[in-house]
C-alpha cells in the first residue's frame, strides 16, 4: 500500500486488486498515531474570496506536495472581521505538524500562541512577526512607490491613494505612496481615502475622491479589488478610463489581466512567496522541536510593476 521496494510487482498488484474489490483504503489517522506524524500543514487564509491568495496557495501547495506533505486550508476571518479561532483549534486537534498564515488577519493572542507551539510561517502578512516564526513577505512599501512613480513619470500630480487601513500591509503600501509623492515634491497633493481590500469599499473611497472639488487624475489602490471598485466609480461618474482617471492596483491577480480591465498592477510574485514559505515550514518541521524554537527569519520579496492600459498621460494638469 506504500509502494515499498521490498514488495514484488506481482504481490503488489494482487494486494491492490483485493483492496479495490473490498473497498479498502488505508486509515491515515491510525497510521499517524503509529508513526506519531501526520505529514499535514494547516493554512489559515484571511479571506478565501481574495484572488491574490490563490497564487500564494498554489506555490505553497506545490512545495509541500513535493516534500510529501498534505495541506489543509481554512478561512481565518469571520464576516465581522474577527479572527475565527475555531479554525486553528481544529488544526491543532488534527495534530498538524506546522501552521501557515496567509494574508491580512488581525492580531489574535490565541493564533499567536498556537504559532509559537508548532513550526510556523507567515506569508504576505505583517501581523504575526513573532520571535520563532519565519515570515515571507512582499516589499509592499517599494511596490506602491513604484506604482506612484510610474504615474508621476506620466505627468500626474494629483495622485490619490485608496487604502491606508490599520494593518501592516496597508500601512506599508501607504508609506510607499507617501514616500514617492514627497520625494518628487508632490507632498501637497497627497490624498488618502481609507478602504478595505474589497471592491465595494474601493468604489466608495474613489467616489469620495471624485466628488471633491479638485479631483485626482490618478489613483493608486491598495489592491486589485479596490482598484476595480475605483474604475467602476470613475465609469459611473462619467470619467473615461484611463484618459479621465488612471488607476494602478496591487497584487497582479487574474482580474488585472482581464482584457476589458487591463489594469496596471504591482506583481508581488505571489507564487514565489508561497513556494519559499513552503520550503521554510518544511525546514522547520525537519529540524524538530529545537528548530521550531530557533529565531525566526524574514524574507523580503521585491515586487515588479506590470503596466497595462489603465494608466496614461493626464488629460488635464
Amino acid at each position: 500500500m506504500r509502494d515499498s521496494d521490498l514488495v514484488s510487482p506481482a504481490r503488489r498488484g494482487a494486494v491492490l486488486k483485493a483492496a479495490r474489490e473490498l473497498g479498502y483504503r488505508p486509515n491515515s489517522i491510525a497510521r499517524s498515531l503509529v508513526e506519531a506524524r501526520t505529514r499535514t500543514v494547516g493554512v489559515i487564509v484571511s479571506d478565501l474570496r481574495n484572488p491574490w491568495y490563490v497564487d500564494i496557495l498554489d506555490g505553497f501547495r506545490a512545495a509541500l506536495r513535493a516534500g510529501g506533505f498534505r495541506v489543509l486550508i481554512g478561512g481565518g476571518q469571520l464576516a465581522d472581521h474577527q479572527v475565527d479561532r475555531t479554525v486553528i483549534e481544529a488544526f491543532l486537534d488534527l495534530r498538524v505538524e506546522g501552521l501557515c498564515v496567509v494574508g491580512v488577519l488581525p492580531y489574535d493572542e490565541a493564533f499567536a500562541e498556537a504559532m509559537m507551539s508548532v513550526p510556523a510561517v507567515v506569508a504576505s502578512s505583517h501581523s504575526y512577526e513573532l520571535p520563532h516564526v519565519d515570515s515571507v513577505v512582499n516589499d509592499d512599501e517599494d511596490g506602491t512607490r513604484q506604482a506612484t512613480e510610474h504615474l508621476i513619470g506620466l505627468g500626474h500630480q494629483r495622485i490619490a491613494h485608496i487604502g491606508g487601513g490599520p494593518d501592516g500591509v496597508a500601512l506599508a503600501r501607504l508609506r510607499g505612496y507617501e514616500l514617492a509623492m514627497r520625494s518628487r515634491g508632490l507632498g501637497k497633493h497627497i490624498s488618502v481615502e481609507e478602504c478595505d481590500y474589497d471592491e465595494p469599499s474601493g468604489y466608495a473611497a474613489a467616489g469620495r475622491l471624485l466628488g471633491a472639488r479638485r479631483q485626482p487624475t490618478a489613483i493608486v489602490a491598495v489592491n486589485d479589488l479596490a482598484a476595480v471598485g475605483a474604475m467602476s466609480a470613475a465609469d459611473d461618474a462619467g470619467l473615461p478610463l484611463p484618459a479621465g482617471l488612471s488607476v494602478v492596483g496591487y497584487d497582479n491577480t487574474n482580474l488585472a489581466a482581464v482584457s476589458h480591465l487591463s489594469l496596471s498592477s504591482v506583481d508581488p510574485r505571489s507564487t514565489d512567496i508561497g513556494e519559499l514559505a513552503g520550503r521554510r515550514i518544511m525546514a522547520r518541521i525537519a529540524g524538530g522541536q529545537h528548530s521550531a524554537k530557533d529565531a525566526g527569519r524574514r524574507d523580503l520579496i521585491p515586487p515588479v510593476l506590470v503596466v497595462r492600459r489603465s494608466t496614461t498621460y493626464p488629460r488635464n494638469g
